[in-house]
């Protein structure tokens, strides 16, 4: 979806894309499998407030059966604060003591419509134990009920009340998809409201342009065994008829040389959202902010689900980027 109007484009021919002999036997085997569930349900399909909620009410109960999300929780201690109409779920693992102070602020993904409550913060869980540091989750509001700004809002307000425990360099915050999006849109409306910036920022394959006009939208259709067909539909009913392009909407817009904390971006070659990760992580070199860009071979937008040792090695390289940044920001 672009508002470009009619542009030229390059027409392919069907073929077939095999499975790489460049990635480990269990990349090779995820991939082997093909497309990994239906497409968007709500392809062709005009849906009012009560079918929105119906189609996400299943959708997150077929999250929770494939991947038992919910529960007790092994390995951790999680508390749940309410913020006034939202929760924010306090995660930390068995070995991190009490009085370490770094904490990482998770936004979950989602597609901005879905996956908060016991998979955000059963997703969450896993996160800090892989991390082995506290976890703070916001489980923000979303719509049909809670459209743009209401969100980011919540977002904001997380990172506020984290603030009124934790110095901003002790607090790195992050996310995934949707959640690396609103990640980067918390940095910069906190930054615009006064806040301080936080230690650094991980964004793993962020959807940073909500109008789907990033190259790989296209290019990586059909490739992505995760993240496929048209998204308008449900970035519309995020938006609430406010403009796409709104910085804090689509952040590839934003002015980022009013300030952004380093930044790690995390991608693969067939992910849909290669492009958005590669646009944002140029906006940032532009703006003359430290970042990195790590592309793994042939994963997708959810890794190799976390199966893999490519999925291993983004997660060590992720935890050393949060400990280097956590060490240099408080020494």
């Amino acid at each position: 979806m672009t508002d470009e109007g009619s542009l030229p484009a390059l027409r392919v021919p069907e073929r077939e894309v095999p499975v790489p002999p460049t990635v480990s036997p269990e990349a090779r085997a995820m991939l082997a499998l093909g497309m990994v569930g239906p497409e968007p349900e709500w392809l062709g399909v005009e849906l009012d407030a009560e079918g929105w909620k119906k189609l996400v009410a299943e959708r997150e109960a077929a999250v929770i059966a494939m991947t038992g999300a919910g529960g007790e929780f092994v390995g951790a201690t999680v508390e749940e604060e309410d913020l006034g109409g939202f929760v924010v779920y306090k995660i930390r693992p068995d070995g991190v003591p009490a009085d370490d102070r770094r904490v990482f602020l998770d936004f979950h993904g989602g597609g901005f419509i879905q996956d908060g409550g016991q998979i955000a913060c059963s997703r969450a869980v896993d996160f800090a134990k892989g991390l082995g540091a506290t976890v703070w989750s916001v489980d923000y509001r979303m719509p049909p009920d809670h459209p743009f700004p209401t969100t980011v809002d919540d977002c904001v307000a997380g990172y506020r009340r984290l603030l009124d425990e934790r110095r901003p360099e002790e607090v790195v915050i992050g996310g995934s998809s949707a959640g690396g999006n609103l990640a980067a849109a918390c940095v910069l409306k906190g930054r615009d409201e006064g806040l301080p910036l936080p230690a650094a920022a991980v964004l793993n394959t962020p959807c940073t342009d909500l109008t789907e006009s990033s190259d790989s939208w296209w290019t990586n259709e059909g490739v992505d065994t995760v993240l496929r067909g048209v998204f308008a539909p449900a970035f519309e009913l995020y938006a609430g008829g406010h403009d796409l392009k709104i910085p804090y909407i689509s952040v590839v817009y934003a002015d980022l040389t009013q300030g952004f904390p380093p930044t790690i971006l995390t991608t693969g070659t067939r992910d849909k959202l290669l492009s958005d990760t590669v646009r944002f992580h140029r906006a940032l070199l532009r703006a003359g902010v430290e970042a990195e860009l790590h592309v793994w071979e042939a994963m997708g937008h959810a890794g190799f689900l976390g199966m893999s040792p490519e999925d291993n090695e983004r997660a060590a390289q992720i935890r050393l980027f949060c400990e280097n940044h956590w060490a240099s920001a408080v020494a």
